[in-house]
């Protein structure tokens, strides 16, 4: 990574983070095969919700017949920290145009705005549009062809879970959590560890007494309102 905002440099830097977003898509791609959606419906999830995640967690509510409300609702919460990536990035594009800042936030990713947050330390904390837009699209069309990619070969896989590639959305929770936690100085260790704890009890006793379609939406905002009390009576 070098001081350079130009787009062929952002092709360079942005690349390692792509064989991710590879990995992953494939994963998604043969997940919704199994779920009943073909290439086409996979790649145009990709495509217009463009969720990671929240792709994950859409199919497999899908697949239990959830209500449209609560998918909806379920993939707003598990993306709703990209509203604080993008104000976090916006600052830095306070002089381009609406529509150079409605591409930048809409096309974010976890990867790209750690690549940015990265960036910074080489450009003396500036960044453009023209690097951040190409990194962002780049990763977008890997992410793409990659969930076709997945529901093509999905044709050939018919258990996937014998693969492990059921718990493809699992593994990449728990390696954003331990990202999350060794990279966010601001919040003691301790008190994350507490929150994941009260987080894994609410998710056991949720199991017990809320239907599985609602449980995410409802352990999400109680888990977030544990970590609040906890941050500010013992922290």
């Amino acid at each position: 990574m070098n001081a350079e905002l130009n787009r062929k440099t952002a092709i360079k830097e942005v690349l390692p983070t792509a064989f991710g977003y590879i990995g992953i898509g494939i994963a998604f791609g043969i997940v919704s095969k199994a779920a009943g959606l073909s290439a086409l419906q996979a790649g145009l999830m990709s495509l217009i919700a463009y969720g990671g995640s929240a792709q994950f967690i859409i199919v497999s509510m899908l697949l239990v017949h959830s209500p449209i409300i609560s998918i909806i609702t379920a993939a707003f919460l598990v993306n709703s920290r990209m509203i604080l990536m993008s104000l976090v990035t916006a600052k830095y594009f306070k002089n381009d145009s609406m529509l150079h800042n409605i591409l930048i936030g809409s096309l974010l990713t976890d990867e790209s705005f750690a690549l940015a947050m990265n960036k910074l330390n080489y450009t003396n904390s500036k960044l453009n549009f023209a690097w951040f837009d190409t990194a962002n699209w780049f990763a977008y069309f890997v992410w793409f062809f990659s969930s076709v990619l997945g529901a093509l070969v999905g044709n050939f896989i018919e258990n996937p879970t014998n693969l492990g590639i059921d718990f493809a959305l699992v593994a990449m929770f728990i390696g954003l959590l331990y990202l999350q936690m060794i990279s966010d100085k601001s919040l003691k260790l301790s008190l994350q560890l507490l929150v994941v704890v009260a987080t894994f009890i609410l998710v056991y006793l949720g199991l017990i007494f809320i239907p599985s379609n609602l449980l995410i939406i409802i352990v999400t905002l109680l888990g977030c309102a544990v970590g609040m009390v906890l941050k500010h009576v013992l922290f």
